[in-house]
C-alpha cells in the first residue's frame, strides 16, 4: 500500500527538480556553483549559490526517493513485470543524471552534455510515471481481489 505513495513522492519531486533545473538553465544560473557536489561555501549556501544548491539538494532526494521505488518494485507483493522494467529504468536513468550533472559542471555547460542531460530527464520522467501509474493499478487490482474474495467467501 505504501509502495504507491512512494512511487507518487518520486514523481513529484522529480517534477519539482525539473521545473527548478529548467529555471536554471533558462536563466543562466547554471555555473553560479562551478563545483561539485558542492560549492564553493561548503555544504550550506550562501545567497550567491541559493539556487543551484536548491537544486543540488532536491537531485539528491529525487535520487534516492526513486532508487528505493526502483528496489521496492522488486520487492511489493504482486509486482509485474511492468512495474519492474520501469521501476529498474527509473533507477537508472536517476543514477545517470547524477553522473550526467556532475559532468556537466565539470565541461562548463558544453551542450551536447546538457542536451543529454536533458533527454535522459525526459526518460526518467517518464519511466517514473509510468511506475506511479502501474504502482496504483497494482494497489487497485489488489483491493477488487481482496473484496471479489470477501463476496465469494461469505
Amino acid at each position: 500500500m505504501y509502495f504507491r505513495y512512494l512511487a507518487l513522492a518520486s514523481l513529484v519531486i522529480l517534477y519539482c527538480l525539473m521545473f527548478i533545473g529548467g529555471y536554471l538553465e533558462s536563466s543562466g544560473q547554471g555555473l553560479e556553483c562551478p563545483q561539485w557536489p558542492l560549492c564553493p561555501s561548503g555544504f550550506l549556501p550562501s545567497a550567491q549559490y541559493l539556487t543551484e544548491w536548491t537544486h543540488r539538494l532536491i537531485a539528491a532526494t529525487t535520487g534516492v526517493l526513486i532508487i528505493a521505488t526502483a528496489v521496492a518494485s522488486w520487492k511489493v507483493i504482486g509486482s509485474h513485470r511492468n512495474l519492474r522494467i520501469t521501476g529498474t529504468l527509473a533507477g537508472v536513468f536517476a543514477v545517470s543524471q547524477i553522473a550526467l550533472g556532475a559532468i556537466v559542471i565539470n565541461t562548463q555547460l558544453k551542450a551536447i552534455i546538457v542536451a543529454i542531460h536533458n533527454g535522459i530527464g525526459i526518460l526518467l520522467f517518464a519511466m517514473t510515471l509510468l511506475t506511479a501509474i502501474y504502482a496504483f493499478k497494482l494497489s487497485r487490482s489488489k483491493t477488487i481481489e481482496t473484496s471479489a474474495g470477501s463476496i465469494g467467501s461469505g
